[in-house]
């Protein structure tokens, strides 16, 4: 197969869950506020929330993203907060080759300082070359040069919120440390990708005319070394080398003897940058941090390759039993379920063949079940099946129930502790329990309420779940609600209210005050879904001070109105019916990017880039100068033709794209190359 036709997708997964014994602060001795930042290099892809004033720090986040460039480093770098400028206490760094030596374990990493000299990427383009050519003085003596030829580099990192490059090169001495030729390039101004194209001729000796030419080597005078190094042009600072000063920031070097290079031959090569040969690591002890790290390089064939195997998939559902099913298979093949569960939930979901499939394993696993109170409560293939079902398909619907109060939960920043020992000095229960009580309503109110909104496909599953529960279990009357409510509250409300930057309702992170709040909300909306299939009221509880709360929520008319709700987006005519969430705008994606202006009006001459708040609905694209504010454009989304990436070279800016309308083309750029990708 040509090389050309596979496609090669990599990505990557980092679970950040603790750090231990990091530095004290040097007046209390008590622990720092910290927080986690994932990096491609220099290139900051993920941030964890902040954990207050601990020595142990407990994280527990998870980045999962497509990665759509190459990268030689993946870092974590741990922060010590703060309200003007956050400081890094240490970072543990891999590199790309190696990190399937960590794939799927979690493993302790010890945090090293993080330095200037340290902290480089990036490659340079060099051709290189001797020459020999006649000595001016007389015919019988020629000269050995040599040509150094700085092309162009790449993906160099942003310094000082800029990237001003420029090269030095550097022809040392080993008889004469102190003496060195240095030759330098013209800055090239706001590129992370410049072209230098720029030749440097150097004179190494000379010989008689009755030497050997071909037997002429640089050893044979003296040893000299090449260095090529890349700087940052920022006055602010400088570096003194060989008594001359340079002004900027160093970003990386390439240092190789000419004695390893063949005399007579063109050397043309990239040469990834590296840190100074100085360089020593700091030996300080800041903790450790764990990490579960997993990074996958798939290659993809063409479609038609994958036709044989696609069409036995398609047949799963009418295997019996279905353990002997190709799908059911795969899923015991694989190191994780969830790696098989995904892709075999789109291709059935894809060809019109889910439901059947999750009816025939919903069969499979009741028929196992003895007790209806454990049904679809294990990590099976259907259960992970319709989480990823309800991943794809209900993030819009969680936009439009639950996502209104969990944005005033997060503005209100309220205490809603109502553990007496966990109470800070001031706080009231009574009132916290009030606030709290009052949050969870308001979610309460926004699920029940929104049983027509529900997504057809989820509906369908539900009523399959149901139908079959009830013919295994006909004497249990509650079969039906525990059919479901595991599946709506504890696998999809849930964990979309615990982690809502998961589950794309918030693009900031939370503190813990906010996220104490948003946990017990979420332990009400679990316990919720566990009393409604529960012919009595025992909540079954490890915590007595949620007792109260429960008590709230067990009134008869708090549990009817979620059996009503869990009855509709159960029953056979949801099922069928198609699904009217679409007459409202849902956001599907909203934050800050950066976007050209389009020079719509006349006297508009300048089109400068300005910051803006995108918000991408199902129905459209508009962005607005804040948040909230009235959209200044919107883009239907039947207008939008298609949507392209940019190279660096069109504005010499990094992670461009366009939307390109029937009338103009928007140039938006990204924050990064994830979200770019996205």
């Amino acid at each position: 197969m040509a090389e050309e036709n596979v496609r090669i997708e990599e990505s990557l997964k980092v679970k950040i869950g603790e750090a231990k014994n990091l530095p004290s602060t040097s007046l209390s001795g008590t622990g720092k506020s910290t927080y986690c930042v994932i990096r491609l290099d220099h290139e900051e892809i993920y941030r964890t929330s902040t954990v207050e004033k601990s020595l142990n720090p407990f994280y527990g986040e998870e980045f999962t993203g497509e990665i759509p460039k190459k990268f030689r480093y993946l870092s974590v770098q741990l922060y010590e907060a703060s309200q003007n400028k956050s400081k890094v206490i240490g970072k543990t760094t891999l590199r790309r080759q190696e990190l399937y030596k960590y794939h799927g374990k979690e493993h302790w990493f010890p945090l090293v300082p993080v330095d200037a000299n340290n902290e480089v990427q990036g490659k340079v383009h060099l051709e290189i070359k001797f020459d020999e050519y006649l000595n001016g003085e007389s015919e019988n003596y020629t000269s050995q040069g040599l040509s150094v030829r700085i092309l162009e580099c790449s993906d160099l990192p942003v310094t000082n919120g800029g990237c001003n490059p420029y090269a030095m090169v550097t022809l040392t001495y080993s008889k004469s440390r102190n003496k060195a030729d240095i030759r330098r390039t013209t800055v090239k101004k706001k590129t992370t990708c410049p072209q230098f194209n720029e030749y440097f001729q150097f004179v190494l000796g000379s010989k008689g005319q009755n030497s050997d030419r071909q037997t002429y080597y640089i050893e044979d005078e003296f040893n000299i070394d090449l260095g090529v190094s890349i700087w940052h042009d920022d006055t602010r600072m400088s570096r003194e080398v060989f008594g001359k000063i340079f002004p900027g920031s160093f970003l990386g070097e390439v240092k190789m003897p000419l004695k390893d290079l063949t005399s007579g031959t063109v050397h043309n090569a990239w040469y990834c940058l590296r840190r100074r040969e100085s360089w020593k690591p700091h030996q300080y002890d800041l903790g450790s941090l764990r990490l579960k790290i997993s990074y996958t390089s798939d290659h993809v064939f063409p479609p038609e390759y994958y036709d044989d195997l696609r069409e036995l998939l398609l047949q799963s559902p009418d295997i019996e039993p279905i353990t002997s099913s190709a799908a059911y298979i795969l899923s015991e093949v694989v190191d994780h379920r969830q790696d098989a569960a995904q892709p075999l939930m789109k291709i059935f979901l894809h060809h019109n063949r889910l439901v059947p499939f999750i009816r025939s394993l919903a069969k499979y696993e009741i028929d196992r079940t003895a007790d209806p109170h454990t049904l679809f409560r294990g990590n099976t293939l259907v259960t992970k099946l319709i989480d990823e079902l309800m991943k794809l398909t209900g993030l819009p619907y969680l936009q439009e129930t639950i996502k209104a109060t969990i944005d005033q939960i997060c503005i209100e920043h309220k205490s809603c502790e109502i553990d007496p020992t966990r109470l800070k000095e001031g706080e009231s229960l009574e009132e916290n329990m009030d606030s709290l009580k009052c949050y969870v309503q308001r979610i309460f109110q926004g699920i029940i309420s929104s049983s027509l909104l529900c997504p057809t496909n989820m509906c369908e599953v539900f009523y399959a779940l149901k139908d079959i529960a009830h013919q295994y279990f006909k004497d249990s009357s509650e079969v039906r609600y525990q059919a479901v409510s595991g599946f709506v509250f504890l696998r999809f409300f849930a964990p979309a209210i615990l982690g809502p930057k998961l589950f794309d309702l918030r693009n900031d992170t939370q503190d813990s005050i906010v996220n104490r709040t948003l946990t017990l909300i979420s332990k009400a909306i679990q316990g919720l879904g566990n009393l409604v299939s529960s012919k009595t009221l025992s909540y079954g509880l490890k915590e007595d001070y949620m007792v109260p709360l429960f008590q709230y929520l067990s009134q008869p008319s708090h549990i009817e109105a979620v059996r009503m709700y869990l009855d509709i987006i159960s029953s056979a005519a949801r099922a069928r019916t198609q699904n009217v969430s679409g007459e409202a705008p849902i956001i599907i994606k909203e934050g800050t990017l950066i976007k050209r202006a389009q020079g719509r009006k006349r006297i508009l001459k300048v089109k400068n880039f300005k910051r803006r708040h995108f918000c991408l609905t199902n129905q459209k694209l508009s962005y607005s100068k804040n948040r909230g504010d009235n959209p200044l454009y919107e883009i239907p989304i039947e207008d939008i033709l298609a949507v392209e990436t940019l190279q660096e070279e069109s504005f010499k800016m990094k992670y461009m794209f366009q939307v390109i309308q029937p009338e103009r083309a928007l140039y938006i750029q990204a924050n990064n190359c994830v979200e770019e990708k996205e």
